[in-house]
């Protein structure tokens, strides 16, 4: 059997028993096979567990994969594979000695021995039906990360039926406020019409109210964070998120007339930002005719232009 298609059925396994997909790569294949001490002639039935630690598993690689990564990369699969292979219920850290000091260089893994006999029966008829039971008691990782995601996600509540959830992070804190503080003070009664997400593309999109609007949007523009329509005023809200880079400078300014260009409705354009110290870096550069709201003072705008309170300029 060649190196390569052992490092493949590792995969397999890997991937069966739920592994995220940081994880299904060479790398961790190796550190699977190492942890068995199943090299590319061996079977599966005959899978070992010894205790090894990141440098001896390195080393093996090597001499029985010929794979050799540098010694730099050591952390790479103390962090990104043998981590998450603990975490999953597949190995356990320094079983011979619990007590041993984090990060100690004497550090080992030992392969879980529920797991063992599950790797035992790859290839054989009795596969299936041990997966099946395997999983039933142990829950694969890309689940319980999933799962793990869906609770630390943000509720933002767009009206009494709608509640969405937005990946976290203090990006969709502040979609979050821009919603929930700016819209029922500076845009009353409006209906949203796109929120973007970290974790998704599209949050949120009524694309079918932008169509009414008289805008049809291709791939090649990029949306603002919040879009509002005020439709007493008929006004379009183009909002950024800003919690780091990216204000409604300029050349965003331009970006946003052209992609929005046949609107129906006039444009109204907003860089919201968690506070003022951090609106402060970005005065500089932020567009006339445009509004400036951070979400520590939320009743209260900044308005780059001269000649009116707030609303859309015409084209």
């Amino acid at each position: 059997m060649s190196t390569q298609t052992k490092i493949d059925e590792a995969i397999q396994i890997l991937t069966a028993v739920g592994m995220p997909r940081a994880q299904l790569n060479e790398r961790s294949a190796l550190c699977l096979l190492a942890l068995l001490d199943c090299g590319p002639d061996s079977n599966w039935s005959g899978a070992k567990e010894p205790l090894i630690g990141i440098t001896p598993i390195m080393d093996w690689s090597r001499n029985n994969y010929g794979k050799d990564y540098a010694p730099n990369t050591r952390e790479t699969f103390r962090r990104q594979s043998m981590h998450q292979f603990v975490e999953a219920g597949l190995a356990l850290y320094n079983p011979d000695d619990p007590l041993r000091p984090v990060n100690s260089p004497k550090a080992v893994y030992k392969v879980q021995p529920d797991f063992l006999a599950l790797v035992r029966t790859f290839g054989t008829d009795a596969w299936e039906a041990t997966l099946k039971e395997y999983l039933s008691k142990n829950t694969g990782l890309a689940e319980k990360y999933a799962r793990d995601r869906e609770l630390v996600k943000i509720p933002v509540h767009i009206n009494e039926e709608l509640i969405l959830k937005l990946s976290s992070g203090d990006h969709s804190l502040l979609i979050k406020d821009i919603i929930e503080e700016f819209g029922p003070r500076f845009a009353p009664g409006s209906k949203l019409v796109y929120v973007g997400d970290t974790g998704n593309k599209y949050g949120f999109f009524d694309k079918e109210l932008l169509v009414t609007l008289g805008i049809e949007l291709d791939n090649h523009g990029k949306m603002p964070d919040v879009v509002l329509y005020r439709e007493d005023k008929n006004w379009l809200f183009l909002i950024e998120s800003v919690t780091s880079h990216g204000p409604v400078d300029g050349k965003r300014y331009s970006e946003l007339q052209d992609l929005f260009k046949n609107s129906k409705a006039g444009l109204v354009f907003v860089t919201a930002m968690p506070t003022r110290s951090m609106m402060a870096r970005f005065l500089h550069v932020m567009a006339w005719e445009t509004e400036g709201w951070v979400s520590e003072a939320p009743s209260h705008l900044i308005h780059f232009n001269g000649d009116r309170f707030m609303g859309p300029y015409d084209k």
